[in-house]
């Protein structure tokens, strides 16, 4: 009966962690710096569909948040990716490029921790502002949760979408300076991620085969990933660009140039070859030993 008791027990805690791990953390408790109102966030899943099924599209995000999704505990990496859905910085294709994303790379036994980053943009701001001030603090907060979540802080990347590829792009070039005020002491860890994944990126092209001005690629910019097809024509450029001057700065970096595919089709089955991506960025993950 005492083992029955127990089983239960811990049964019991267990469900409440995995609860716990899947509920939105607050990245700024007493509200997100310079945010002067609070606005009523807009879920939408009225727009057009990718591959048959709706895309929740969020909005009005001025409280930014973090979700973890941990791998299974049989079949956990210890890396961990910081998965940043598109949408122009004004809105967030939150199920197409961030639950869908979470639960595929939990079954390769990869952690992933979801941003819910400020939407739409801010007047008088860089369009990147705001979002990477959430960003910057997920990545510090999740690395300061490293032994609480089971995850190895030498090894968390970030991932993005379009708008949020860019989003990972800054992050990944501009890890040397907090962009918002210290919260607590979670925020003196390094915000520099280990590696980056970028699937049909915006905003990095520049003029002439230069990248966007914001963009600072160094010897110490992580290993990349892009994952473009070449009929994405409003954006191949960005993954072109980002390529050379990561090649030109001596960065490891990988590119697959798909024929077709378009783009914002996520992880989802468009009858396309470029829906093995995932695949390839687990593979490329093994070649640059963030996964074993």
């Amino acid at each position: 009966m005492k083992q029955v008791i127990f089983s239960l027990f811990l049964l019991s805690a267990m469900t409440m962690t995995l609860m716990a791990q899947h509920n939105p953390v607050l990245l700024f408790p007493d509200g997100a710096p310079g945010e002067s109102r609070k606005l009523k966030q807009v879920d939408d899943l009225s727009g057009n569909k990718v591959a048959g099924c709706p895309v929740l599209r969020i909005s009005n995000v001025s409280d930014p948040t973090l979700t973890f999704y941990p791998a299974p505990a049989d079949h956990n990496t210890g890396a961990t990716i910081m998965v940043n859905p598109g949408g122009g910085y004004n809105i967030l294709a939150y199920n197409l490029e961030g639950t869908e994303i979470c639960k595929r790379f939990n079954s390769f036994g990869i952690n992933c921790v979801l941003v819910k980053y400020r939407v739409p943009r801010h007047e008088g701001l860089e369009k990147h502002a705001a979002p990477l001030q959430d960003l910057q603090r997920a990545i510090a907060y999740t690395r300061s949760h490293a032994d609480e979540w089971n995850i190895d802080p030498g090894r968390i990347g970030v991932l993005g979408f379009s708008a949020g590829a860019h989003l990972s792009a800054m992050a990944s070039t501009a890890y040397g300076e907090r962009t918002y005020p210290r919260v607590d002491a979670y925020d003196d860890v390094s915000l520099r991620p280990d590696f980056c994944v970028l699937i049909y990126p915006a905003y990095l092209a520049g003029e002439n085969f230069s990248i966007a001005p914001e963009l600072k690629v160094d010897a110490d910019t992580p290993p990349t990933i892009l994952i473009q097809t070449q009929d994405d024509k409003g954006h191949i450029d960005s993954s072109l660009f980002y390529y050379y001057a990561l090649k030109e700065a001596g960065v490891t970096a990988a590119m697959h140039l798909y024929p077709s595919g378009g783009h914002g089709y996520g992880l989802r089955n468009t009858g396309h070859t470029v829906n093995e991506w995932p695949h390839r960025v687990l593979s490329w993950m093994r070649d640059i030993d963030m996964v074993n």
